[in-house]
């Protein structure tokens, strides 16, 4: 089955080149598109955090990669499998993120750690629902901690 995806959004200002580290404190804004209706972000101003889900658009089908692989090219971590990374190298290129919402003016939201870069097509907005986060306990090996360490710490320099 294939399906057609229209962005409703898009991601206005933040980091402009991708990077593997140092997304927190990112200021961004998610624009969305004219052709919709202010009324669809109606009452999304009382939530926290969003999940927005986006598109590694400067990514290209060249840049998949089938099989596995080490996290990062890091032969320190384990060969993991393509569906065990999260990044651009996944066949539908697709990410989730889940930001900090700072406020709505018009069409614009204002978020921060949003790891998305500018000019970012955006899929779908949603409220974070904290009933849907993850139902009892969860786990991981220990190098996603290790490998995503500094992946929400402020850029040095800022």
């Amino acid at each position: 089955m294939e399906i057609t995806l229209f962005p409703i959004a898009i991601v206005i200002g933040g980091r402009f080149e991708a990077s593997d580290d140092y997304w927190g404190g990112v200021r961004s804004v998610i624009r969305l598109n004219e052709d919709l209706p202010l009324a669809t972000l109606k009452g999304l101003e009382e939530f926290s955090h969003l999940e927005v889900v986006w598109h590694f658009s400067r990514g290209s089908d060249a840049d998949v990669h089938l099989g596995s692989r080490h996290p990062r090219n890091n032969p320190d971590w384990p060969e993991t499998g393509t569906f065990v990374h999260r990044n651009h190298r996944r066949p539908a290129r697709i990410a989730v993120s889940r930001p900090r919402l700072l406020g709505i003016e018009g069409r614009d939201l204002h978020v921060e750690d949003l790891d998305a870069i500018d000019g970012t097509p955006v899929y779908d907005i949603a409220p974070w629902f904290t009933e849907f986060g993850p139902r009892g306990g969860t786990t991981q090996p220990s190098w996603p901690g290790e490998m995503l360490s500094r992946y929400w710490e402020k850029r040095p320099g800022t």
